[in-house]
């Protein structure tokens, strides 16, 4: 039996830097990882870091064959990511306190895990307290043929994928998708998008999805709107795709598959009832401090539900470590506004209020609007492209922003600091911006408020 002050189910984003801070106090720290392959979590392993990686290599100038560019651009990320997650696991199993161990957890009463080795070995885990970080694993709707299928892949597979996809299908049009069919497409991929929804990017500013979709038709990225996939069929060294739209079929034959269809919570396995642990398919179920139900355990990250950011789940960590160590004034209420980025060509960022929601909640408010093609920076980077969009509210402080440009996912932090410090837009507006960047692009941006 092994005991500690902190036991830790997962290596995820959260509790590497919550147990990392533990142990800098001296205490006792035990992190169970099912495998050798997650130390630092989802992000640095099988999400943000080598699909982006994978995004930026993707749009180099090409300096041999289709297959050569993307082999070396695997190669590469497979040595990035090995340096990421060794230096992960060191930075916590080097500490004096602190034990990592490689099994799958499950819980036996509120205080005590068993935990199975890969070997079959058991041995039962003793925490004070236990915190849950296991994060969120790709979901494959059930389709007739499309989980037998050789040619299906889930993001993370396709991530580590040798064969260079000449067709590419994706069934989704979330997110996830959009950012595969980019970095696949610029790769030389034949890419076609499958999404149930009639509306490309529901939900969004009319003026945002046509900007992309615009975009996604230069690169030559198909996308099938109020399309299912019915069926799924391997042929040779292809699949072929059955797909169901305005009352009749077609088929798409394709290299690859990949399935977006969206993640759910890693709890399965983890025996939450014999502790007492109220959840649902959504996740753990937590307070706005993430303790769940019993008192000595949290759940942080992506286990939890919501939305599955790493930023999210290092700001989690901030809110257990307040509650444990200060003044437990910190909650989840300060997540509610917060940067998102789709790493599409070029870039898609988004905080706070759009302006189909200022209109839907009849919200005064005024509009800026500024095109990238008169930003220098933007000719300089090759991508002239795109647009700023800032929505003010009456008292002048900023109610929501759009950046569809280059380096889109710097800019908005500068807005998301105002908005948070409560700023009146001004601020920013009469900023002086080092040039040439992108950054400048906001003095433009708000000088044209009440102009649009």
């Amino acid at each position: 039996m092994i005991k500690a002050k902190n036991v830790y189910i997962g290596f995820g984003k959260a509790a590497k830097t919550l147990a990392f801070r533990q142990a800098q106090r001296g205490e006792s720290v035990v992190v169970i990882e099912e495998s050798d392959q997650m130390y630092g979590g989802t992000c640095i392993n099988i999400a943000c870091i080598p699909s982006k990686l994978l995004y930026e290599l993707s749009d180099k100038p090409q300096v041999g064959g289709l297959k050569d560019n993307y082999k070396m651009a695997i190669t590469k990320k497979r040595s990035v990511i090995g340096k990421l997650r060794y230096s992960n696991f060191h930075k916590l199993a080097d500490q004096k306190t602190v034990k990592v161990l490689n099994g799958s957890a499950s819980f036996i009463d509120q205080h005590t895990l068993n935990v199975k080795y890969l070997n079959g070995a058991t041995e039962e885990v003793v925490g004070e307290r236990i915190f849950i970080n296991t994060g969120a694993t790709s979901t494959i709707p059930d389709i007739p043929g499309l989980k037998e299928s050789s040619r299906t892949v889930t993001s993370t597979d396709l991530l580590d994928q040798d064969h260079f996809p000449q067709s590419l299908a994706i069934i989704g049009g979330g997110y996830i998708g959009m950012e595969f069919a980019t970095t696949y497409s610029q790769f030389g991929s034949k890419v076609t998008m499958i999404n149930r929804n009639a509306e490309f990017m529901r939900g969004m500013d009319q003026d945002v999805s046509q900007a992309v979709k615009q975009n996604f038709d230069k690169a030559g990225i198909e996308v099938l709107q109020s399309a299912e996939v019915i069926r799924v069929q391997d042929q040779g060294s292809h699949a072929v795709l059955t797909v169901a739209s305005d009352g009749s079929e077609s088929q798409i034959m394709v290299d690859m598959i990949l399935v977006a269809t969206g993640r759910k919570p890693n709890i399965q396995g983890l025996n939450l009832e014999q502790a007492g642990i109220r959840y649902t398919e959504a996740g753990v179920a937590v307070d706005d401090h993430l303790r769940t139900n019993v008192q000595n355990i949290w759940a942080m990250g992506d286990v939890r539900g919501g939305a599955q950011f790493t930023f999210l789940s290092l700001d989690d960590y901030r809110i257990v470590y307040n509650q444990l160590y200060a003044s437990g004034t910190k909650t989840t209420e300060e997540q509610v506004i917060v940067p998102k980025t789709i790493f599409l060509m070029p870039p898609l960022s988004q905080i706070g209020m759009s302006e189909r929601e200022a209109l839907d909640k009849k919200i005064e408010y005024r509009t800026g609007k500024v095109a990238v093609a008169g930003m220098p920076k933007a000719h300089i980077l090759g991508h002239p492209n795109g647009f700023y969009k800032v929505l003010i509210d009456k008292e002048d402080h900023i109610l929501g922003a759009t950046i569809y440009a280059p380096e889109a996912h710097e800019i908005i932090n500068i807005i998301s600091l105002a908005m948070h410090a409560n700023l009146p837009y001004q601020m920013l507006r009469d900023q002086i911006y080092s040039h040439p960047t992108m950054a400048e692009g906001l003095n433009d941006l708000f000088e044209t408020i009440g102009m649009n």
